[in-house]
Parts: C-alpha cells; sequence; structure tokens
C-alpha cells in the first residue's frame, strides 16, 4: 500500500510539473505574442530630430562669424573652435528628451574633433540613455566626395566615413547620411558617385549600418538623377533620406536658379528611403510649412509603403529654433493624425 501511494505521489508531482511547465510555455507563448501585437500595433511614424534644427545654438550666426568659408576653414584647423563657449553639443539628447522625442539625428560636424575620441562617445552614449533617448542616424558632411573624379581622392573619402560607421554602431544606430558630390558632367558623377558608395555601402553592411544619400544640392537634388545612382549601387543598405526642401539644383547670387519639383522628387526617392527628413523654414497662421505642403508630402510618404521615423530639421529665421522645433513637430503630428 505504502508502495503504491509512493507511486501515485510521484505520478501527482509529475502531471503537476508537467502542467506547470505548459503554463509556462503557454504564458511565454502569449506573452511573445501580446509582444508581436503591440509592435504591430506600434506607429507607421514616429518623429526623431535633427540636430541642424539646433546650429545656431551650437554654432552661433555663422554669417556674423565668417560665414561658410570660415566655416569650412575653421572646420579643418579647429574644429573645436566651432562649438560656443556654454553651448555644449553633449545636452543634445536631455534636449531632445525635453521636446517629447525619444530619437535624435546627429551631425558630425558639430563633433567633428571627436571622430576617434572613445571616452567622448562612452560619454554621450550615457548621456542619451540617461535622458531615454537613442541615435537613429548620423549625418555626415565635410569628409570628401564619394562622387570624386579623382580615384584616391574619392577612396580617401570612402575611408574617412569610416570612423563615423564605427559611432553609428557603437551608439546603436542604423543609419549614416552622406552626400553624392563631385565634379563633372552629371553622368560622370553618377558613376562616381555609384563606385564610392558602393564601397563605403560594403563596409557599412559589414557593421549592420545603412549609407543613405540626402537630397543635398547640386545633382543630387535631381530625384531621377539619384534615383538612378540608387538603382545602379542597387544595395539592400544603400538608400536616400529624402529632405522636404533640398530641391534646388543651382544656387545664384538671389537665390535658387534651378529647383526640382519636390514632390516628384520624393516620390522618386521614397522607394529607397531608410528615413525622412520634415525640412521647414516658415510657418503661416495655421500653423502649414509655407513652402512645402507637409500633407502632401506625407502621403507619397505612406503611399511608398514607408515606416519609421520622419526628422524635424527646422532651418528657419521667422521662429526661434525652440519655436521652430515646435511648429514643426506640431505639424506633423497634426498630419500624422490626419493620415490615420
Amino acid at each position: 500500500m505504502k508502495k503504491r501511494a509512493s507511486l501515485l505521489t510521484v505520478k501527482a508531482i509529475a502531471a503537476l510539473f508537467l502542467f506547470f511547465s505548459l503554463y509556462a510555455c503557454g504564458s511565454g507563448s502569449k506573452s511573445a505574442a501580446e509582444s508581436e501585437s503591440v509592435a504591430s500595433e506600434a506607429p507607421d511614424f514616429q518623429i526623431s530630430l535633427a540636430q541642424w534644427s539646433l546650429h545656431r545654438k551650437y554654432f552661433g550666426d555663422l554669417q556674423a562669424r565668417g560665414g561658410w568659408q570660415w566655416f569650412g576653414k575653421t572646420l579643418r584647423e579647429n574644429p573645436d573652435a566651432l562649438i560656443q563657449e556654454g553651448e555644449d553639443p553633449m545636452d543634445f539628447p536631455a534636449l531632445a528628451a525635453s521636446y517629447g522625442v525619444n530619437s535624435i539625428e546627429l551631425v558630425n560636424t558639430f563633433y567633428y574633433g571627436k571622430a576617434n575620441d572613445m571616452e567622448y562617445w562612452k560619454a554621450f552614449k550615457q548621456k542619451c540613455d540617461e535622458a531615454g533617448v537613442s541615435v537613429g542616424l548620423i549625418m555626415c558632411d565635410a569628409l570628401g566626395d564619394l562622387g570624386n573624379a579623382d580615384d584616391a581622392a574619392r577612396a580617401a573619402a570612402v575611408q574617412n566615413h569610416h570612423a563615423w560607421i564605427d559611432i553609428a554602431k557603437y551608439l546603436g544606430a542604423h543609419t549614416i547620411r552622406v552626400n553624392a558630390a563631385g565634379s563633372g558632367t552629371a553622368e560622370e558623377v553618377a558613376s562616381n558617385a555609384v563606385d564610392g558608395l558602393s564601397k563605403l555601402g560594403e563596409y557599412g553592411a559589414s557593421q549592420g549600418i545603412n549609407v543613405v544619400v540626402e537630397n543635398h544640392g547640386g545633382y543630387s537634388s535631381d530625384g531621377a538623377w539619384l534615383a538612378d545612382v540608387m538603382k545602379r549601387v542597387n544595395m539592400d543598405n544603400v538608400g536616400t533620406l529624402p529632405d522636404f526642401g533640398n530641391f534646388c539644383i543651382e544656387n545664384g547670387p538671389d537665390g535658387c536658379v534651378n529647383e526640382y519639383d519636390r514632390y516628384k522628387g520624393i516620390e522618386e526617392l521614397m522607394p529607397y528611403a531608410k528615413a525622412v527628413s520634415a525640412k521647414a523654414h516658415m510657418f503661416d497662421e495655421q500653423g502649414n510649412e509655407v513652402n512645402s505642403d507637409f500633407s502632401r508630402i506625407m502621403k507619397i510618404v505612406k503611399a511608398a509603403g514607408f515606416k519609421g521615423h520622419v526628422g524635424i530639421e527646422y532651418e528657419g529665421k521667422q521662429l526661434s529654433e525652440d519655436e521652430g522645433i515646435k511648429a514643426t513637430k506640431a505639424l506633423l503630428e497634426k498630419v500624422f493624425a490626419q493620415l490615420d
């Protein structure tokens, strides 16, 4: 009798163990399903903040300080001199969080002298963690032309971007933004840019980082030209960063003399987009951007099947940087709600 009771006890314990094991597995499966459901319910579009929106905070009035020629010379000779006293870009994560934004887009020229300073980036990453902010992408300028006609200069430009891909990886970013610039005819620059972007894309892929080109003046502001470059590169991690407002192909003394249709351009660039930049300059009384129809553009973005971050990039002087960021964010939120 005792032996039978003992056997029953063992069976009972085994049954209970099996029950709780199954329950635990079921509970875990349910949790995974719930997590997947939450992920699927995430909004199609989130807002990030491009650091260039605060370039006057960090660089001051560039025209008053000597203009873009002075900027380029200082960047090469003493990049730390660009940052205004008391305006440390290390505070950017916390500042972005104060706007209710949890993803940021860095500008490498704000940290130009820090490319190989790992202690700086450790401290910066900690600032991000403390603020609950993640780095989405890094905008890279002044590293050489990826479409340079000179093979050695183009190779050097590719190499110069490697450090920023490494920084992006360390910070947990997914992308760096580059420029497809060069001299020569449209076809010559395109061919050279395809080569430079392909080689940089290979390194980016080895580190799990996207390389994207913004419509950023010159040939790159021609949507058809840049889309053709992307088609020829044909790499999963090389794409575009369509900017709402950078479609001036050629500037003159009094402003743009050759501007590409922004809506056509965005439609051409969206199939390759890894992120989107909401450029804003001026607002009307209803809070709409006067140069770009945000609603029309976001309908194009949505129709392309894009889901991800749309970056605030306020560049105007009508409002302060603080007010311009808030106005751009409010407009995006209004447009997002209308798209649902």
